[in-house]
């Protein structure tokens, strides 16, 4: 078995060579891509001005799922991770309210998600890309498939 040997002292002018938090003298921890992704699409929901997540498909299969008794709405649908010993990067698919200025959005879900994952994980984000998709209109909550227009007259009787 090869073991390597990682350095317990930080360089003072980049940290480089800091003994990561999941690796200890008592052993290693390692974290799922799955579970870094559940902890960003968790806070990257939690900002004001994000609608929903993920491209049209995504959404469309979404939307299906919802409606099945029982079954819960994705916490990574739109969230994709890369996750290594030390360091995570995240990918973050977004429909953004309409009226929402797109860069501070983008600013306030990097800053979510990294203090989530790096307070939960301890593993550094090294970048977090946003990814606008779409555009959520006001006028999109007032359409209902399920309803006819009402200057539409009945065609049966």
């Amino acid at each position: 078995m090869s073991t390597s040997t990682v350095p317990t002292t930080a360089t003072p002018a980049t940290g480089a060579g800091t003994r990561s938090p999941l690796e200890t003298t008592q052993g290693r921890t390692t974290i799922a891509d799955g579970v870094v992704a559940k902890i960003a699409g968790l806070a990257a929901r939690e900002v004001n001005g994000v609608h929903g997540f993920g491209g049209g498909a995504a959404r469309a299969f979404g939307a299906i799922a919802e409606r099945i008794p029982g079954a819960r709405s994705s916490s990574t649908q739109g969230v994709s991770v890369e996750v290594g010993e030390r360091q995570a990067a995240v990918d973050v698919t977004v429909v953004v309210e309409y009226g929402v200025a797109i860069p501070e959005l983008a600013r306030a879900i990097r800053r979510n998600v990294i203090g989530a994952v790096e307070q939960m994980t301890g593993l550094e984000v090294v970048e977090v890309n946003v990814d606008v998709t779409d555009l959520h209109l006001p006028s999109d909550d007032d359409d209902s498939d399920d309803a006819a227009p009402a200057s539409t007259p009945a065609r049966v009787r």
